[in-house]
């Protein structure tokens, strides 16, 4: 697996739902198992096909997970330089022909939530202000065509 980038926010979120999933989550569906077993006949049990289904996903989850935290590389949020957009900062922009402003923290792909104006490293606009300064216009290609942007500020 390659490196995940992660602030350290994103590496405490990650390990909390890990810890779910291998306590509160297995417990549940262990029970949900047992009472479906409870239903008889296992070959004609959607209820333990359901819960068998969802036992291993949630296991896929749990490898996943523990797989991506191996592979952490940790985002020092205080000592990223503002100098450019980078990984960690937090940039304001102006959509020019919108003339709309946003504000989005730039993050590793695990913790984008566009949502929350968390944008991957390696989404459009994210890849296309990295290593750009306050100030600049920058054409980023969307998929919904090129977009001018311009960087008011570069932040944490």
């Amino acid at each position: 697996m390659a490196e995940v980038r992660l602030t350290a926010e994103g590496v405490k979120k990650y390990e909390e739902r890990l810890e779910y999933l291998k306590t509160t989550g297995r417990t549940e569906i262990a029970e949900q198992i047992k009472i479906a077993r409870g239903f008889g006949d296992l070959s004609e049990n959607a209820e333990y096909d359901a819960a068998k289904t969802e036992q291993a996903r949630m296991e896929y989850e749990i490898i996943e997970i523990e797989n991506m935290l191996k592979n952490v590389v940790l985002i020092d949020e205080e000592n990223v330089s503002t100098d450019t957009v980078n990984v960690g900062t937090t940039v304001r922009v102006r959509m020019l022909a919108l003339n709309k402003e946003m504000e989005y923290q730039i993050v590793g792909t695990a913790e984008a939530n566009p949502f929350e104006n968390r944008i991957s490293n390696e989404s459009p606009v994210g890849a296309g202000l990295l290593g750009h300064k306050k100030g600049e216009i920058v054409d980023v290609q969307t998929p919904g065509g090129m977009m001018q942007i311009e960087i008011l500020s570069i932040g944490k």
